[in-house]
C-alpha cells in the first residue's frame, strides 16, 4: 500500500477548495481517505495553508509522500 498526502478538492464550480488528506495511492482522489491533516484555500490572497503539523510530521515519518504540488507549497512556507 502506497500512502501519499494529497489535496481532495471541494467547494462549487470555479469556486475551489481543497482538504489535505492522507490516502492510498489507490483510491480516486476526491473518494476515500485515511485522515485529513488539513487544508488549502487557493482564492484568498494570499493563500491560505492550514496543516497539522504533529499528524503531518506522524504521516511523513511512516513514509507518506507529498504529491508534487504539496511538497512545493510545504517547501514554499517551510513546514516541512
Amino acid at each position: 500500500m502506497a500512502v501519499k498526502i494529497r489535496l481532495k478538492r471541494m467547494g462549487a464550480k470555479k469556486f475551489p477548495f481543497y482538504r489535505v488528506v492522507v490516502a492510498d495511492s489507490r483510491y480516486p482522489r476526491d473518494g476515500r481517505f485515511i485522515e485529513q491533516v488539513g487544508t488549502y484555500d487557493p482564492l484568498k490572497e494570499p493563500s491560505i495553508l492550514n496543516v497539522k503539523e504533529d499528524r503531518l510530521r506522524f504521516w511523513l515519518e511512516r513514509g507518506a509522500k507529498p504529491t508534487d504540488v504539496l511538497a512545493r507549497l510545504f517547501k514554499q512556507r517551510s513546514i516541512v
